[in-house]
C-alpha cells in the first residue's frame, strides 16, 4: 500500500545481520533492498559475537532509504527476503541466522504493535552503532536524545565486543 500522494517519502532504516554464510546473505539482502528502495545508504560493516546463545560472529549492517510504502508493506518486504536467503522463523530468537533483517525506525512513528522504533537500539552495539554513524542528528523519539548522544552514552555504561569495517569487503 502506497502512502497517499499528499505525504512525502518515509525516511527508515533497517538492520541486517547474519553469522551464517555471512558475506552472500548480506549482500544480496542489500541488493534487494536497493530494488525496492530509494536513496539507499550502507553504514559501515560491524563484526561481534553472538549475543544470548553461542554461535559464530555476526555481521551487522545498517541500511538508510527512502519509501512511499506503509509500514506493514515494508515489514512484509523485509520477511520476503529473510525467506528468500533461508531465514527460518521456527528457530529460537537466540540462535544462528542465515539472515535478519530489522526495521528499526520509520520516520519518528511511535508504534509499539510493530516495535517502532525498536528496542534493540538501546539494548545492542550492533544496532546503535550503525544507526547512530548514518543517523547522528536524528532524534529517537522516545529517548529525545540524538542517535550520536546515545551510541556515546552507551559506549560509557557498556561492556561490549565490535569490529568496524569497511563495508566494501562485502558489497564488492
Amino acid at each position: 500500500m502506497l502512502l497517499s500522494n499528499d505525504q512525502s517519502m518515509a525516511d527508515i532504516h533497517i538492520n541486517i545481520g547474519s553469522n551464517q554464510n555471512r558475506k552472500h546473505n548480506i549482500s544480496g539482502a542489500i541488493s534487494a533492498l536497493q530494488l525496492v528502495f530509494s536513496e539507499v545508504v550502507l553504514s559501515s560493516l560491524f563484526e561481534s559475537p553472538a549475543e544470548g546463545f553461542e554461535g559464530d560472529d555476526f555481521y551487522n549492517v545498517g541500511v538508510n532509504a527512502s519509501t512511499d510504502m506503509s509500514i506493514v508493506d515494508v515489514l512484509g518486504i523485509l520477511k520476503d527476503i529473510e525467506k528468500q536467503y533461508g531465514r527460518d522463523r521456527t528457530q529460537p530468537k537466540f540462535s544462528s541466522r542465515e539472515i535478519d533483517l530489522d526495521l528499526v525506525f520509520f520516520d519518528d512513528i511511535i508504534d509499539t504493535n510493530n516495535n517502532l522504533p525498536r528496542d534493540d537500539i538501546l539494548k545492542y552495539a550492533f544496532v546503535l552503532a550503525p544507526l547512530a554513524q548514518l543517523n547522528p542528528n536524528i532524534f529517537h523519539p522516545l529517548e529525545n536524545q540524538s542517535y550520536h548522544q546515545l551510541w556515546h552514552a552507551f559506549q560509557i555504561n557498556n561492556t561490549f565486543e565490535l569490529t568496524q569495517y569497511n563495508v566494501e569487503i562485502i558489497t564488492q
